[in-house]
């Protein structure tokens, strides 16, 4: 992504922000009228107050009944101020959680339109606090924030005006000091803005390690890594700390140095207004009002400096979604997508190329023509390009050359739901949700009933293992199964692909973490299941493909041999290195 694209956000993020809120404007202009209600009655209880005072001051001269008039007059504009307030809470909550709730639900749905290798260009737990942290951090800070901005400015208006009114001197007096403290708090936010933004990357940057070491937390104890892990974790934690403070630090200097301008502006209403009481130009009870408002007229400015915080780290959580909701898509599906009406299988791979990187190709000029039906297994080092072909085949990634067809159709003029239905996949790394039993075997066809997914857990091997458990199928599994062992996550995921029963399977390291008298079973499922299909085996164990009609050799991105496991053997090639190399007595 170019700079240019990285700064868009930061220009308009305000105003993308407010187009997200746009549909809760009712709220929000709800907000805004109970904010203005708010504070004309907190302007009008200096009103009140200082003409109790008038009806009191004089010795001699008190008059109870007005002064208690006035009294409960205030009594009921502080009840007043207190319920807009409250209403205008509500209100502008609602609007924010809401405007949350539609930028979190667009986040999320951005990841099942941008390519997986945004996704895997990532770290997950950063990902994470992008769509769960800075979100809330929006919420929180910006709108929020904008509704004190809007209240501080009702207030600074009317409160000025009605100084105006008692007393246009002094009055003067109070414009002119109050704005120094808007200059203190735009150098201070200069200086805050650049820290908030690292703070949240950090944010962003620890939140991934803590994802990664806590579901890994087997193989760091295994390892004997927890020294290690801990001073990883402490280094992040340390530079969030450091710059966790550098922005708290200069953003609180904002509210002390704001009102100490306010104190001056106090000062300075006190000694003026005492002259103009001498001279009788005011009352005291007009001369308490006016402090008053002179308080209420800086206090706006108080709350802006202190909101500061808040808003340098929405605008920065906000650059952060942004970036992400900026991202390219993945290439639409055709406008009239092909429609398959047969799927015999047959599948030809036309010189394609690849690379996760333009500076280096991974495959060039790679040619395959599968026959409907057959049963393909591809073999190699680690690295020369299995799993890729098998993405590749899939869609999660596009070829940067070149073309795959299936049954003479491109798989670029298929809607990839389309394409991505005629495979049932089992890979090496099981996946399972925290959900029961049947809903994870179900995962691929939810509308399955309950006698299909027994059968299908039956031809896995797994039946046995479920009905043994309390709930039976409806036992919960915990977040990626892990109250189930390796194996029987694996068997689960087996059984998925079992039930969806596709025209063709994709098999990577299916039978991996499982023991070898069930793998042999699982072998026989499979071979029934593979039977006039055509079958994609990714495989280490190289007895488990034997059988394969073609056995596909790869090294560095090519195919280097192709031929039956026979004629493989015969050639004394790369593939009997590799054979031999499991297979052969140690000498």
């Amino acid at each position: 992504m170019t700079s240019k694209k990285k700064q868009k956000p930061k220009k308009h993020t305000v105003k993308r922000i407010m187009h997200y809120a746009a549909p809760y404007k009712k709220s929000l202009i709800f907000a805004m009228i109970f904010a203005v209600l708010y504070v004309v009655m907190t302007l009008t209880a200096p009103v009140l107050i200082g003409c109790a005072i008038d009806n009191i001051v004089t010795q001699g001269d008190v008059d109870f009944e007005a002064a208690g008039f006035f009294i409960m007059l205030t009594a009921f504009t502080i009840a007043a101020c207190a319920v807009f307030q409250w209403l205008m809470g509500i209100f502008i909550n609602t609007a924010a959680y809401f405007t949350v709730r539609d930028i979190r639900s667009e986040v999320f749905a951005k990841f099942n339109s941008v390519p997986l290798k945004m996704i895997d260009g990532h770290p997950h737990g950063d990902l994470i606090s992008r769509i769960i942290n800075d979100t809330e951090s929006i919420g929180d800070g910006l709108l929020q924030g904008l509704t004190q901005l809007f209240s501080g400015a009702v207030m600074i208006v009317c409160t000025l005006a009605f100084m105006i009114m008692m007393n246009y001197v002094i009055a003067l007096v109070v414009v002119i000091i109050t704005p120094l403290s808007m200059f203190v708090a735009a150098f201070i936010t200069r200086l805050s803005q650049k820290q908030f933004r690292r703070q949240s990357a950090t944010q962003g940057e620890l939140s991934s390690y803590i994802e990664e070491y806590v579901g890994q937390q087997k193989l760091v104890k295994a390892f004997g890594y927890e020294e290690q892990s801990q001073r990883g974790f402490e280094e992040i934690n340390e530079r969030l700390r450091v710059c966790g403070q550098k922005s708290q630090f200069y953003s609180s200097l904002a509210n002390p140095s704001t009102r100490f301008v306010n104190g001056l502006v106090t000062t300075a209403v006190c000694i003026s207004g005492a002259l103009s009481v001498i001279n009788g130009g005011l009352t005291v009870g007009q001369i308490a009002a006016f402090i008053t408002y002179a308080n209420q007229y800086t206090k706006p400015f108080n709350e802006v400096t202190g909101v500061i915080p808040q808003l340098q780290s929405a605008l920065a959580g906000a650059d952060r979604v942004f970036d992400i909701l900026d991202s390219e898509d993945q290439l639409p599906d055709p406008e009239k997508p092909a429609e398959l009406t047969a799927h015999r299988g047959r599948i030809d791979i036309d010189r394609i190329s690849f690379s996760y990187s333009p500076d280096k190709p991974l495959i060039t000029d790679f040619e395959l023509h599968v026959p409907a039906g057959s049963r393909i297994a591809i073999v190699g080092p680690t690295g020369c390009g299995k799993t890729t072909f098998i993405n590749l085949l899939m869609r999660f990634y596009d070829v940067t050359g070149g073309d795959i067809k299936i049954d003479g159709t491109s798989i670029y003029d298929m809607k990839r739901d389309d394409l991505r239905s005629l495979f049932g996949m089992v890979l090496q790394e099981s996946w399972l949700y925290n959900a029961t039993i049947r809903d994870n075997i179900a995962y691929g066809k939810p509308d399955a009933g309950i006698d299909e997914v027994k059968a299908a857990a039956k031809k896995a091997f797994i039946s046995r293992f479920i009905e043994r458990l309390p709930q039976g199928y409806d036992t919960m599994i915990t977040e990626e199964g892990s109250n189930l062992s390796q194996g029987q996550r694996q068997l689960m995921c087996i059984a998925r692909v079992m039930l969806c029963d596709p025209p063709m399977l994709i098999l990577d390291e299916a039978t991996s973490s499982i023991d070898t008298r069930t793998e042999l079973k699982i072998q026989e499922a499979f071979n029934r299941m593979m039977k006039g299909r055509t079958s994609f085996i990714v495989a280490h164990r190289l007895s488990t493909i034997k059988n394969a009609d073609v056995i596909l050799v790869m090294k560095d991105g090519h195919i280097i041999e192709q031929g039956s496991h026979t004629e493989l053997m015969a050639k004394n090639g790369f593939y009997t290195q590799l054979y031999n190399s499991q297979f052969a007595s140690n000498k």
